[in-house]
């Protein structure tokens, strides 16, 4: 092997073993083995960002868009209320929403798909006295299933057909994929949906009531004596979390503050809201001389009460120097009937994943309080604010429903309980879905590339303002966009190199005995294995040039082993961590890392079983 060879090995398994440890973002690891293949000569500099123009790039971004499109139109709630049995038993329920999943994934992005109808999924389990895990795990498979159905089903099609059009094949039509992601993907469906949901391991449910942690919520008085009067609300705060406490909200007079300003100074008989857990509530409150509000005289609650209400009349404005310095926001006093509790998910790419509440502000910012967190079934309220979240974190969050829904849209959080009800402009949705099926069509009959026809869908959906010119680039996932743009010149010079076709010999010398139907096996459970501990797209970028150069050896058709490169990449179902959706269900389903084999296990099998002879009939060797 040559100097090359060996460094350009060398940074592929660092890669490949960044990614499974998982403390670093897809996109930080991708550019890392750009920036590593650039200076040691790997990839030229001029070279160095030409993926970011590849075609799978910008159909990808264009996917996300037109996706968002057709969620904020209603166009997917409208197909779901029609498709989805309004009574039937746990089976032919499961296996409908299921098979709607597959089916929307194969035209739009399948993370976006699964966050449109993980709520109905919530709700179909309640209605059927099921676990949430027992549908969500089948709902996501099927999403994942889905996308293998289509050209641009899930990004790894994309780059297997990039990489076709690349050996001068040229690139893979629309529907090529049908055939065999068709098959696998109605065998998974009917499997996971009428079956094997029972081997879904039964996990407590992860829902409001859910979060039983175990603490008091109480009101505590601050009386004249109390160390509490002249402090900020922050000295305060700073004092309870030695005794894990927090300060959900503060009352004065007849005003109610649901999230109050940490720079808010205390007066005496200021009432907090305080959560606490038993056996720390105590020490707690006579750290500052507090008392519960309970042991307050009666008539002195009457006529406090009589005078909130004159103050309620004639409202005064607060001192100057309760604040010393205005708050970003501006805090809502009066109380509120619409205050209340709202569970939300942390998605895959979100900008709260490694940050905390106080990173982000989320008091001053937007007057809602953290209350509790879900993360994989285990719920804590110890040091909220201080606990940087992940992806697939479940957030209790208690504020008024406005503000809950702006922040959930700003840090990209999916809703677990019925949503809102959107009313979208009268005809929108039909004509978000006809433009979307316009380009696509146009694309099977090869009028326009792939990229050409969905970048034309784009301006015309911006245009028409199905999505707002200011909502288009908040709709594509960025991490996503750099993992592709920066892992496909690494992808590259594996080819440049010679290290494919060095690796591809060793394969088939040891392993398939240069036999073709072996081999390209081989092919299918080696991409299928790595896409269960790595990113879906970085497999299928490393294990295209490898499936290419054994075919060429082989002096077979490359179609076969490229088609085993998109069916197992895309099919990963052992781990949270191989597939976006599957860390999206690990929160709400209250899962753990090992419970996913058990269904996903005998579902990669039974697609091994199944993709194999279809590969070789329509894609002959």
């Amino acid at each position: 092997m040559t100097q090359d060879q060996i460094t350009i090995i060398v940074i592929l398994l660092a890669t490949i073993a960044m990614f499974m440890w998982g403390r670093w973002r897809h996109d930080m690891v991708a550019g890392s083995a750009l920036l590593a293949c650039i200076l040691t000569g790997l990839v030229s500099g001029n070279d160095a960002f030409a993926g970011f123009g590849h075609p799978a790039v910008i159909t990808v971004a264009c996917v996300l868009v037109l996706s968002y499109g057709l969620q904020l139109t209603g166009a997917v709630d409208a197909l779901a209320r029609k498709v989805l049995p309004a009574k039937a038993g746990p089976s032919l329920a499961i296996f409908s929403l299921t098979a709607l999943a597959a089916l929307l994934s194969g035209f739009m992005n399948n993370v976006g798909a699964l966050a449109l109808l993980m709520p109905i999924a919530l709700q179909l389990a309640n209605r059927l006295e099921l676990q949430p895990g027992q549908v969500l795990m089948p709902l996501a498979f099927g999403s994942i299933l889905g996308g293998t159905t289509t050209l641009v089903g899930t990004p790894p099609n994309l780059i297997v057909s990039g990489f076709r059009a690349e050996s001068g094949l040229g690139q893979f039509n629309m529907f090529d994929f049908a055939p065999a992601g068709l098959a696998v993907t109605v065998t998974g469906v009917l499997f996971v949906g009428l079956i094997a949901w029972r081997l879904v391991p039964i996990r407590k449910q992860a829902d409001t009531g859910g979060f039983d942690t175990g603490t008091y919520i109480t009101d505590v008085r601050i009386p004249l004596k109390s160390k509490a009067v002249g402090k900020t609300l922050r000295e305060v705060e700073t004092i309870l979390d030695k005794f894990d406490a927090q300060i959900l909200g503060l009352t004065r007079g007849n005003m109610r503050v649901t999230a109050p300003h940490s720079r808010r100074i205390l007066r005496e008989d200021d009432i907090l809201i305080i959560e606490a857990e038993p056996e720390s509530l105590g020490a707690a409150l006579s750290s500052l001389g507090l008392k519960l509000e309970e042991e307050v005289p009666a008539e002195k609650a009457d006529k406090e009460e009589k005078e909130g209400k004159e103050e309620t009349e004639n409202p005064a404005l607060p001192d100057e120097s309760e604040i010393s310095e205005k708050p970003e926001k501006p805090e809502k006093e009066a109380a509120d009937p619409e205050t209340g509790l709202q569970e939300l998910v942390v998605m895959p790419g979100s900008a709260l994943s490694g940050r905390s509440a106080i990173d982000i502000q989320l008091r001053s910012r937007y007057g809602i309080n953290l209350l509790a967190i879900s993360r994989q079934g285990n719920r804590s309220v110890r040091r909220l604010r201080s606990t940087w979240l992940r992806p697939g974190d479940v957030l209790l969050m208690q504020g008024l429903s406005e503000s809950v829904s702006t922040f959930a849209a700003d840090y990209n959080c999916a809703p677990l309980a019925a949503r809102d009800i959107r009313v979208p402009v009268k005809g929108q949705a039909l004509l978000a879905s006809g433009i979307f099926l316009c380009a696509i069509l146009i694309t099977a009959l090869g009028v326009l590339p792939v990229a050409v026809s969905f970048s034309t869908a784009v301006l015309v959906y911006m245009a028409l303002r199905i999505v707002p010119p200011r909502s288009v680039y908040t709709a594509i996932d960025w991490p996503v966009i750099v993992l592709l743009g920066a892992l496909l010149p690494v992808a590259g010079a594996m080819a440049t190199t010679g290290t494919a076709d060095v690796l591809a010999s060793a394969l088939l010398s040891t392993l398939a005995q240069d036999n073709a139907v072996i081999a390209m096996v081989l092919i299918l459970i080696i991409t299928m294995t790595l896409s269960d501990f790595m990113n879906n797209v970085a497999t299928a970028a490393v294990m295209c040039p490898l499936a290419l150069s054994m075919a060429t050896q082989l002096n077979v058709n490359p179609d076969s082993f490229l088609m085993a490169v998109a069916i197992g990449a895309s099919c990963a179902f052992l781990t949270p961590i191989g597939h976006q959706n599957n860390t999206l269900i690990l929160g709400p389903g209250g899962f753990r890392f090992g419970d996913y084999w058990r269904l996903g296990l005998p579902l990669e099998i039974l697609i091994i079983i199944v993709s194999v002879p279809v590969l070789l009939r329509v894609w002959p060797l």
